[in-house]
């Protein structure tokens, strides 16, 4: 029943609140294990890598603590070398960047950049193009910095940076994208970052892998801070749904509230996501000028929300099972067998390697014949298939350290909790009969 009282808060729109937005949610839910790492490692001078599932707040965690004039931020291509991520970086900075026709010593060509700046006085050793500007009794001079440099060198990026003064963090979305060459690559260069220069990234991924970026550079140890921005506790999800129930003036029942932190699998999205549906069925879409009293089936919102990517879900299945092309083992298709027939419990452990080759021995054509290169070597390029049937954000993510294989869509679990075996399998012509025998500890 609807409390006459009236709220005198200020009005906020619905969207802003809940739902997936691009800027900050009003009801920002503060998670100490995050929010406080990422708050000390701010000033100790070491690059920040912030990592977790997809839609887990990793993005919104940097923009509560740094404002819009305190970083610089470019997302991650899948095609970018060394080279091009550098040369964006440039370009975001401020340089307009040109191809040139010479190629530097690591084969790759050379690229010219020009700045302009201000300053009192001219610089050493750096040509520019000047213009007096005089304003009243001050003159200063506008002035433009042009170099010639190898993208892919450090020391010329650092230089380049140097030349403008840069000041700032600078922030690498989605940085899972990338190559793993380029990832590599740059593991490396992120090392001269610290030691040569006063400049510090912060690089958000989607993977569950701690260290990800030591793995690929054990010089980095130490240099590095990892900040897991995957995990949310039933405390942290109450807050987040009833700081929006404050400023939208609503009120939900306690069953709805309970039961949607449940049915969520610890997906702040889905939390998001299922309050906004339920507030769009009531024609909820600003804060109410009376306290209004919901009481939504929570089971049956949040199969609503998983639901409409379904039809994404399904097509990824069947391109997924196709890999880079058609092959004799079809290693792809078959690795479906333990990604579909897993339990929700199953994938949030991780799939360990040698559980996934049983299974594969037990129900591929090959049986024991099976080369268990060939299953390490498909898992190792999980991520650049999914990247190369533009599945984003991406749903399974290989750690090599460990050898586990997870999922990092949270939303993609549900919705495989709530799917037919049988269908699925048939889905990506996989033998039906495999659902029907699963079971007795398939996997331990």
């Amino acid at each position: 029943m609807d409390n006459p009282q009236r709220n005198i808060s200020p009005v906020h729109k619905t969207t802003e609140v809940f739902g997936i937005q691009r800027e900050e949610p009003l009801n920002y839910s503060y998670r100490e294990s995050v929010d406080n790492q990422l708050i000390e490692n701010l000033t100790r001078d070491k690059h920040i890598v912030i990592y977790g599932s997809s839609k887990q707040g990793k993005t919104s965690v940097r923009k509560h603590h740094l404002k819009a004039n305190e970083y610089t931020a470019l997302t991650c291509a899948n095609s970018w070398t060394l080279a091009q991520l550098m040369a964006s970086l440039l370009k975001q900075v401020g340089y307009t960047v040109e191809i040139t026709n010479k190629l530097a010593i690591s084969g790759e060509a050379k690229i010219s950049v020009k700045a302009k700046i201000k300053a009192a006085f001219m610089g050493n050793g750096t040509e520019f193009e000047s213009q007096a500007e005089i304003s009243g009794s001050t003159s200063r001079e506008k002035t433009e910095v042009a170099l010639e440099l190898d993208p892919s060198d450090v020391n010329d990026v650092i230089n380049a940076l140097d030349k403008i003064s840069f000041k700032g963090w600078i922030v690498l979305e989605d940085f899972h994208y990338l190559p793993d060459e380029t990832q590599r690559e740059f593991a490396i260069t992120l090392k001269a970052f610290h030691e040569n220069s006063k400049y510090t990234f912060i690089i958000v991924g989607v993977w569950l892998q701690e260290n990800r970026l030591i793995q690929y550079n054990g010089d980095l140890t130490g240099r590095v801070t990892t900040i897991n921005a995957d995990k949310w506790t039933e405390t942290e999800l109450r807050f987040a749904i009833e700081k929006g129930e404050e400023l939208l003036n609503v009120e939900f029942s306690e069953k709805f509230k309970t039961d949607l932190i449940q049915e969520s699998y610890d997906s702040i999205y889905v939390v998001q996501e299922s309050c906004y549906f339920a507030l769009e069925k009531e024609n909820i879409y600003k804060t109410c000028p009376y306290k209004r009293s919901l009481d939504p089936d929570a089971k049956a919102i949040v199969k609503e929300v998983v639901d409409n990517q379904s039809a994404r879900y399904r097509d990824f299945l069947i391109s997924f099972s196709q890999g880079f092309g058609t092959t004799e083992l079809q290693m792809y298709l078959w690795l479906l067998v333990p990604i579909i027939m897993s339990s929700v419990e199953d994938h949030e452990q991780g799939l360990e390697l040698r559980e996934i080759s049983r299974i594969l021995k037990k129900y591929h054509p090959r049986k024991d014949g099976l080369n268990p290169g060939n299953i390490t070597q498909a898992l190792s390029a999980f991520a650049k298939l999914q990247v190369q049937h533009r599945m984003t954000p991406i749903v399974f993510d290989y750690d090599q350290s460990h050898r586990r294989l997870s999922v990092v869509d949270r939303s993609f679990l549900i919705w495989l909790n709530q799917q037919d075996k049988e269908e699925l399998l048939e889905s990506v012509d996989l033998p039906t009969e495999i659902a029907k025998n699963w079971g007795n500890g398939d996997f331990k």
